[in-house]
């Protein structure tokens, strides 16, 4: 029974999304799916034991929680917790050095795999995270004799030195690459350049996906809870979604020169700049962020009701803020049922999927 690994070249990079996409676009083509994540790296207890928030979150989407078959712990047999890697650092955790912990992943797959036409396994964190424990993707992609799809995103530049370290690793069982998250002004030289380059190095590049600013996004609610901020204002439209930010420190003149050019962007201001505030709110962003714990005067307050734009009081200075805001945005995951959608609309649009259902033999 064939399976497909999930794996990326480092944390954060679109393994939720593509897993999700894919098995909505496989189970739309009549393909009975199963789906693991063998090692949790976001540990949440459950009546049935210790499990992993992003695995219930994925059998969610794909359609599975009704499946008896998926149950949290099956799906992840080894969930990585603070006394886990206590026990790996001091020799305490048995299996390591027979592959134990890497048979009884095998043994969950097995008993998940019965009556599928395709098991989708996620990784968690790189290819090369869990190597203290021998539970690395590339060694859990050959324990399971099942081929690897390997999500390079773009920071900066891609880690095309990786993938091809990773082809000298797994050899046939590399099934592809999806370059994720690519800006439009480099779309060009990855399509023209470095994807030919791959292929000809023996590397199908499976999918070039295209930055979506939704998939970066996060509702004004959730950034409030992330950021430890209250939500003083317009509370009925916590939903709207945020996208950017921008500091709101210079002037006024300036301040609007830059915000004009910001879609969906949530200002980060001083609670004292009355002025930014105001520019801020007749312009529609979609909610103010007033650091330094200082509120607004009145006439703020009760713009921000008229207008409908949320106002969130937190405790650090307007630095702090950004970097957390910056993190948020590049590290937010997939959540809500918007992006589960968008997510499957990108892999189905842009990911050759008979290519890789050939290579799968599905």
């Amino acid at each position: 029974m064939p399976g497909l690994y999930i794996g990326s070249t480092s944390g954060y990079s679109g393994k939720n999304t593509i897993t999700v996409g894919l098995g909505l676009a496989f189970r739309q083509a009549g393909l009975r799916i199963g789906y693991m994540k063998p090692v949790g790296a976001m540990p949440v207890e459950t009546p049935a034991g210790l499990a992993d928030e992003d695995a219930l979150f994925v059998r969610q989407a794909l359609g599975l929680d009704d499946d008896p078959a998926h149950t949290p712990t099956a799906m992840t047999p080894v969930v990585v917790t603070h006394d886990f890697k206590m026990d790996a650092f001091e020799g305490r955790l048995p299996g390591i050095a027979d592959g134990g912990l890497a048979a009884q992943v095998r043994q969950s797959y097995q008993g998940m795999a019965g009556g599928r036409d395709v098991m989708l396994v996620a990784g968690s964190g790189s290819m090369y995270s869990g190597k203290y424990s021998g539970l690395d993707a590339v060694s859990l992609v050959k324990a399971l004799d099942i081929k690897a799809l390997v999500i390079d995103r773009f920071e900066k530049e891609l880690n095309y030195d990786l993938l091809l370290m990773l082809k000298e690793q797994l050899g046939a069982g590399l099934a592809g690459v999806v370059l994720n998250d690519v800006p439009p002004t480099f779309l060009e030289e990855v399509s023209g350049h470095l994807a030919p380059f791959m292929e000809s190095r023996g590397i199908p590049v499976l999918g070039i996906l295209p930055r979506d600013p939704l998939m970066g996004s996060i509702t004004v609610g959730d950034l409030a809870a992330r950021l430890g901020g209250k939500v003083i204002s317009a509370h009925h439209r916590t939903d709207r979604v945020v996208s950017q930010f921008l500091i709101g420190t210079m002037q006024v003149e300036n301040f609007m020169l830059h915000f004009r050019k910001k879609k969906n962007a949530a200002v980060i201001v001083g609670g004292d700049r009355s002025d930014v505030q105001l520019v801020a709110l007749e312009g529609d962003c979609p909610c103010l962020v007033l650091t330094g714990n200082l509120y607004p005067n009145d006439v703020i307050l009760t713009r921000s009701e008229v207008l409908e734009t949320s106002i969130i009081i937190v405790r650090e200075d307007t630095f702090t803020v950004a970097k957390k805001m910056e993190n948020l945005l590049t590290r937010h995951k997939m959540r809500d049922a918007v992006k589960v959608r968008q997510g499957a609309e990108l892999v189905a649009k842009h990911l050759r999927l008979d290519t890789l259902r050939q290579s799968l033999g599905v």
